[in-house]
């Protein structure tokens, strides 16, 4: 299996470390693609979302584990980072642990969780690929 550092190129690797918005695909069932602007965090292998385990996104996953994730450069928006991957863990959070700390990473200060909490996920997303421009 290939390192991240081998997929994402040298001079696109900082996207993935900044709090910005991303917008991440999934495929529905009836073969459609959903497209949702998403907090993210990279934690050096990984992609990590917050989310809850009653929505669209969360069923789209459960039918077809393919993910792709595209992030704006915002120095230079002609420029992007795509990573493409799929779905490898789907980690309970019921305390909104995860959302709290996304939520303060993109400036919203605050140690309250969602109203949602019990029902909140950590979706974990391998990056299998990469394109740039």
């Amino acid at each position: 299996m290939r390192h991240v550092d081998d997929i994402v190129p040298a001079d696109r690797r900082h996207l993935l470390a900044l709090p910005v918005y991303a917008h991440l695909g999934t495929i529905r069932p009836d073969d459609t693609v959903q497209v949702n602007p998403m907090w993210f965090e990279f934690d050096g292998e990984h992609v990590r979302f917050t989310h809850t385990n009653y929505r669209q996104k969360y069923r789209n996953l459960q039918h077809n584990p393919s993910m792709s994730l595209s992030i704006l450069d915002p120095d230079s928006p002609f420029r992007y980072l795509e990573v493409a991957g799929k779905l490898v863990d789907v980690v309970p959070d019921p305390e909104g642990a995860f959302y709290v700390r996304l939520q303060n990473r993109y400036g919203n200060p605050s140690s309250t969780p969602p109203r949602d909490k019990e029902d909140r996920v950590i979706l974990v997303m391998s990056i299998d690929r990469a394109t740039r421009q």
